[in-house]
């Protein structure tokens, strides 16, 4: 007896197809809500997770504090290149100012005795794109982006990372100002091979 198939969900087909990142500096107020933020890690929890492992947790960045850390962020910048173009102070001062909520991704992977290390760095990269889409499933605007402080262990206590750990993605929510329109993809004709034809 065969299973039936699962029914094709045309709305999900609509917005995979037209799935598009706004641009940070593009979004504004509202944010989403408390409540909003926890249904949209929810969402994003439900990835591919060998071993149930949870290799990864997140840091909520809202309110005065986005403006306190991008404070430090830009001392630190400043305080490397002196020299800096007033219009690069101004980005260095905004970095989590952009949008009304960031939402930093934090993989914990590790070595462990059965699951390899990179599959729990790829399930953190899944939970990164399953919050973006989480977010524009819920009507916010979403972008995935890193940036220096990403990769920049010294700023980690400041962004509440543990030596340990990376910053797989800094997920960057708000309202939307205006459709960023589309953008060139790549030709699957130079990517895809099919094995056996």
């Amino acid at each position: 007896m065969h299973e039936e198939a699962m029914p094709v969900n045309a709305a999900l087909k609509t917005y995979l197809k037209t799935r598009r990142s706004t641009p940070a500096f593009q979004m504004t107020e509202p944010g989403p809500s408390r409540d909003e933020i926890m249904e949209m890690l929810e969402i994003a929890s439900r990835v591919p997770d060998h071993g149930k492992l949870a290799p990864w947790r997140f840091v909520v960045y809202a309110g005065a504090e986005r403006e306190r850390i991008s404070a430090e962020l830009a001392k630190v910048a400043m305080a490397r290149k002196p020299d800096m173009v007033e219009d690069m102070v101004k980005v260095e001062k905004t970095r989590l100012t952009r949008a009304p909520v960031v939402i930093a991704v934090i993989s914990r992977a590790a070595p462990h005795v059965k699951i390899p290390e990179w599959e729990q760095v790829l399930s953190a990269g899944a939970v990164c794109l399953n919050l973006s889409m989480a977010a524009q499933s819920m009507g916010f605007a979403s972008n995935w982006l890193t940036e220096w402080f990403a990769f920049d262990e010294s700023v980690y206590p400041l962004l509440g990372v543990k030596p340990d750990e990376k910053v797989a993605g800094f997920i960057h929510i708000g309202t939307q100002k205006m459709h960023p329109g589309e953008r060139a993809r790549p030709e699957l004709s130079e990517l895809v091979t099919f094995s056996g034809e």
